[in-house]
Parts: structure tokens; C-alpha cells; sequence
């Protein structure tokens, strides 16, 4: 009898193109009716229900309730994180669905990864914290040392509320575009949500691309040069 987690189950659930569609939809973070996801992976909506019964059922996407609505989003940081790292992975060994596009140049300069910034921005973002000694990384752990929290602390987050909650505080993401890791975790949504609170960057419409601003821009390479 085979033992262990059985990995077959999610590389099914993933693997079909109309959910591997309606899933990257919403690797953009905000949640979308069973309408929009059928668009997004062109199918009807009737085969839409289905496939989310099925994705839910395998623990992949969550569906809240608002009045008469019914709203998909992906069911936690761990289901970004993995679909990334498959995007990442798929992208280095030229397994691209489309040719490249005019979109592309933006969403690899500065994209939203499910709820934390990714992208050229992103990674650079994480590597200056590490020159700086902010972040600390062991493989794929990483820790926010006493000099980054004073640093994200000048910024307005607060760190104690963010250590408080049950989601790792400082983790890393494979970038599909970059092939290397940017920030996630609670602080990596707390710092794009103050990115974009403070008018820095805004997000573009129908997009996951992050654009920033000349002033944000200027703002966030002195931060992170």
C-alpha cells in the first residue's frame, strides 16, 4: 500500500486547463463570481460550477457569500505560493501558453502575487532587505531581524499586530518571471497595501500589473535601491 500525501490529487485539480485558468485569475487576489471566472477560462457557466465544486472540494479555492452573490478566491497563501512556483516553474522550461504580449513588460516589472508584490519590484525589493539585513533567509525560510521591523515600522506597519496572526510574518515566493524569490507573507502584504495606501503604485484595471507612479517610483528605489 502506498503511504504519504497524495500529490496526484492537486496535479489533477490543476492540471486542467479551465481550472488552471480560472485559478490564475484569481492569483490577482481579489475574489470573482463564477460569471467572471467562466470568461476568464472560456467556458460556460455551468461547467464553471463544476469545476470550482471541484477545486473547493480539493481544498484550492474558498466561496463567500454576499446577499444574493457568491464570490471565488484562492483558499490561502499556501495555494499562491504553490501555483507560483508551478508558473515559475512551467516559465523556466519555456512551457508558455501565449507568445509574449504588450502586457507582459508591466507585469514582469511590478505585479500583485495573489495579495504581495512581485516582479522585478518585488524581488529587488526582497534582496535589498537581505543586503540590509532586514530579512534573514535559511533556504526557503525567511525572518524579519530587529533592523527590518524598525524599517517597516517607519513605513507604518505594525509589526506586533502582523506577528500575532497565524500566518508566517516573512516567507518567500519563487517569481515565475525572475526565477528568483520575492517577499511574501504578512509583511509582504502589508507593504504592497502601503504602497498602494500611500499612492505610490496603483493597480491597473483587469490586471495583475502594479503600476507605480514617478513619485512612488522615486519613493520606493530610495527605499530599496
Amino acid at each position: 500500500m502506498k503511504e504519504g500525501p497524495d500529490i496526484s490529487q492537486i496535479g489533477a485539480l490543476i492540471g486542467d486547463p479551465a481550472r488552471a485558468n480560472m485559478l490564475t485569475a484569481l492569483m490577482g487576489g481579489q475574489a470573482l463570481t463564477a460569471t467572471e471566472l467562466a470568461g476568464a477560462a472560456g467556458i460556460t457557466l455551468q461547467t464553471a460550477s463544476s469545476h470550482l465544486s471541484k477545486l473547493e472540494g480539493g481544498g484550492l479555492v474558498v466561496q463567500r457569500k454576499q446577499g444574493r452573490h457568491r464570490y471565488f478566491g484562492l483558499a490561502d497563501d499556501e495555494v499562491g505560493a504553490l501555483l507560483e512556483s508551478i508558473m515559475g516553474f512551467a516559465a523556466n522550461r519555456g512551457l508558455l501558453r501565449t507568445r509574449p504580449g504588450p502586457k507582459d513588460p508591466a507585469l514582469r516589472r511590478a505585479r500583485v502575487c495573489y495579495n504581495h508584490l512581485a516582479g522585478d519590484f518585488g524581488v529587488r525589493m526582497l534582496d535589498r532587505m537581505v543586503a540590509d539585513g532586514d530579512v534573514t533567509l535559511d533556504g526557503d525560510d525567511a525572518e524579519l531581524t530587529a533592523s527590518g521591523e524598525a524599517r517597516v515600522a517607519a513605513l507604518g506597519i505594525d509589526v506586533p499586530t502582523l506577528r500575532a496572526q497565524r500566518r508566517p510574518v516573512c516567507r518567500t515566493c519563487l517569481d515565475w518571471s525572475e526565477r528568483r524569490s520575492h517577499l511574501a507573507g504578512s509583511l509582504g502584504e502589508a507593504l504592497l497595501a502601503r504602497f498602494i495606501a500611500d499612492g505610490w503604485a496603483k493597480r491597473e484595471k483587469d490586471s495583475r500589473a502594479i503600476r507605480f507612479t514617478a513619485e512612488g517610483e522615486r519613493k520606493f528605489t530610495a527605499l530599496f535601491p
